[in-house]
């Protein structure tokens, strides 16, 4: 016979599910997981579902990739519970999926809250046990005490659990951590200061993670108080060598009355009335000074700690063999955001910042960079940020798609249009897009008789399919990418001026792999992402430091297909430097000399003509370094990107020396070569 006090709680449940009363109480929070326990997850609140325990090797891996949060939280779990001991609570420690990394409890109610499933490994998510302190932190990313009868299955309506999440720096939820009572006798009212514990330590459980994961870059701390600089309760930045803003934390965040997203990115300098030369006098002294905010004149109180160098990557000595260990990752599969893109790279930061500013608008964006960059991705990821996330996502390779079949790729057809057409027509992918993105990638490679037309139908916002009379409306938010200066096209008369202008609403320059600041994650990333089996890959440290130094021309798709393809031909999840393309196990030890061998011969070719021109005030060497630009330029038909990486030397730094010796390019190229 079922037990009455079951039955009443699944009747409590189901009746304020369908819209009805319940005797308990049940604020929104519940009932709202208590929908999504039954409409979403088709839990049964009666039924006695068994813990779900994840297998030893599944656990060992989860605790192996959060091994630096769990350093971090240990320490704190046991200072809070020295303020909680004797009360009957346990302190757990979960990933963002629910599963429970670690656990502090008194060993004589351990077997007490193994019964209740409150164990290390079990699953504690909604789609598993319904509505929990764990699982419904995660759920709604905030804290939240679940009181006795809030939890959604019966068998946990004695438990009363608080859980807090713990963020990472793009401000998603990273972990919970959760205090939680088998057998809870205080009143609602009583949790709340237990509540404000948990969310303390959280805070700064998250505030430590942040601190140690910046150590290599400055960090910029500040608050109203000067007191209050550099304790846990403080803002804090981390801060690239340029002053581009890397990551900000949430107190951070808080102090200056914006959201941490729109932070990074942004320069320093555009925050506070401070320069670099300000931040290194105070890196020297060490000091506290003050500084002001500069859209509101606050004042605050700051210092800047110069930041180490990044500590090598962490090695084990599996057959006497250092290694590079990178954890898989526990990623959903779903697209990356464009936080996922950013990384810590300034540049890319600096593009996010500007792409979420212009996500819910219908400003056009043209993204350039070198084949390779993530062009594609980037769109994908400003489509899912922008309010048409959940309409159409449309993407058209212009230079994958022969030239005879483009205008019908895009405008579609109607029946009988041509030869070959199909009996019942075609939707274009114009028409397909309707409602959402519209994705042109490699625009530059579009025939110019197309470009007249797509002109038109941006303009017009209206498509006539091949053969037919009658134009369609569409309501379209147009993405464009090219690795191709549009602007020399257009100089050339490869490319219409008018459609240039109508799709380059803002420019995001995206860099080459050699160029970004983040090089080491984005190889640890890829790995994790390209792991298949859910185990962690070792790489030998020489391996690794080869991936590392190769200058990447195909950059990140040569680089995750040099990955996907040593993962699948190592042996024991150990990928060694024989497990690598020759070019990049024998390419990467002369990259050093790689600008003195690349200007060497055209320095010996160039030096004598070039002595005899009258440039650089008759400096011989400047006019050497000028032809010998010249003719890695040529060498690379004035492609910056590749010339940048023949010479080993940034973007930026190639434009510089351009500038420098008056080399004109774009359309001043034509005029004075």
């Amino acid at each position: 016979m079922a037990d009455p006090m079951i039955v009443k709680h699944a009747e409590d449940v189901l009746r304020v599910v369908h819209g009805g009363e319940s005797t308990a109480a049940a604020p929104g929070t519940v009932e709202s997981s208590w929908s999504r326990c039954v409409n979403r997850f088709r839990l049964d609140p009666s039924r006695l579902y068994s813990p779900t325990v994840v297998d030893a090797g599944l656990l060992k891996d989860r605790q192996a990739q959060y091994d630096e949060l769990v350093q971090i939280a240990r320490e704190e779990m046991d200072s809070l519970y020295e303020q909680i001991a004797g009360s009957g609570y346990a302190l757990l420690l979960t990933d963002a999926s629910g599963i429970i990394l670690c656990e502090k409890v008194d060993p004589a109610l351990r077997q007490m809250f193994r019964s209740a499933g409150l164990m290390v490994g079990a699953d504690w998510s909604e789609e598993r046990e319904g509505t929990n302190g764990i699982g419904t932190c995660i759920s709604e990313g905030r804290p939240v005490t679940i009181y006795r009868a809030d939890h959604f299955r019966a068998r946990h309506i004695g438990l009363t659990c608080s859980g807090a999440p713990i963020r990472d720096a793009a401000g998603r939820v990273l972990a919970v951590l959760d205090a939680s009572s088998v057998d809870a006798r205080e009143t609602r009212a009583s949790q709340t200061h237990t509540r404000a514990l948990v969310n303390l330590s959280a805070h700064i459980i998250e505030k430590c993670l942040f601190l140690r994961l910046h150590q290599h870059h400055m960090l910029l701390r500040f608050h109203l108080r000067p007191e209050l600089v550099n304790l846990l309760h403080d803002g804090a930045l981390a801060l690239a060598e340029d002053g581009t803003v890397v990551a900000a934390d949430l107190t951070a965040a808080k102090l200056l009355g914006v959201d941490r997203q729109d932070l990074a990115g942004r320069s320093v300098f555009e925050i506070f009335d401070t320069g670099m030369r300000e931040l290194a006098t105070a890196d020297v002294r060490n000091a506290i000074w003050q500084i002001r905010e500069l859209r509101h004149g606050r004042r605050y109180f700051a210092n800047l700690s110069p930041g180490g160098r990044r500590q090598p990557p962490p090695v084990r000595e599996p057959a006497e063999r250092a290694v590079v260990e990178v954890a898989p990752s526990a990623g959903t599969g779903q697209a990356m955001t464009l936080e996922d893109l950013a990384g810590n790279d300034p540049q890319m930061l600096r593009n996010v910042r500007c792409a979420r500013r212009i996500a819910h608008s219908e400003v056009s964006v043209l993204i350039r960079g070198p084949t390779g960059t993530g062009k594609e991705a980037f769109a994908k990821a400003l489509h899912l940020a922008s309010d048409r996330a959940d309409k159409p996502y449309v993407a058209v390779n212009c230079a994958a798609i022969p030239e005879s079949l483009i205008e019908s790729e895009l405008f579609g057809y109607k029946s009988g249009a041509f030869t070959g057409a199909r009996k019942e027509g075609m939707r274009g992918r114009i028409a397909q897009a309707n409602g959402g993105t519209l994705f042109l990638d490699e625009i530059g490679d579009m025939p110019l008789l197309l470009q007249t037309r797509l002109l038109r139908v941006l303009e017009e916002r209206e498509v006539v399919p091949l053969g037919g009379e009658t134009a369609f409306k569409v309501d379209i938010r147009v993405l464009s990418a090219s690795h191709r200066n549009l602007r020399e096209m257009i100089d050339r008369g490869t490319f219409r001026e008018d459609l240039y202008y109508r799709l380059n609403g803002i420019t995001l320059e995206l860099p080459s792999l050699a160029e970004r600041a983040d090089k080491e994650r984005l190889i640890r990333q890829i790995i994790a992402c390209e792991t298949r089996d859910g185990r962690p890959v070792a790489v030998e440290v020489d391996a690794f430091q080869r991936l590392l130094e190769y200058p990447w021309p195909g950059n990140i798709r040569e680089l995750r297909n040099v990955i996907r393809t040593a993962l699948a031909i190592c042996e024991g999840g150990l990928v060694t430097l024989h497990d690598l393309p020759a070019e990049i196990r024998e390419g990467a030890a002369g990259q050093a000399s790689a600008p003195a061998q690349a200007l060497a011969p055209a320095l010996t070719a160039q030096a004598a003509p070039a002595a005899a021109e009258d440039t650089q005030d008759g400096n011989p060497l400047l006019a050497a370094e000028r032809s010998a630009l010249m003719a890695a330029i040529e060498r690379n038909r004035w492609n910056m990107s590749s010339t940048a990486s023949q010479l080993g030397m940034s973007r930026n730094t190639l434009y510089r020396k351009i500038k420098r010796h008056g080399i004109p390019i774009g359309a001043a190229r034509w005029d004075k070569l």
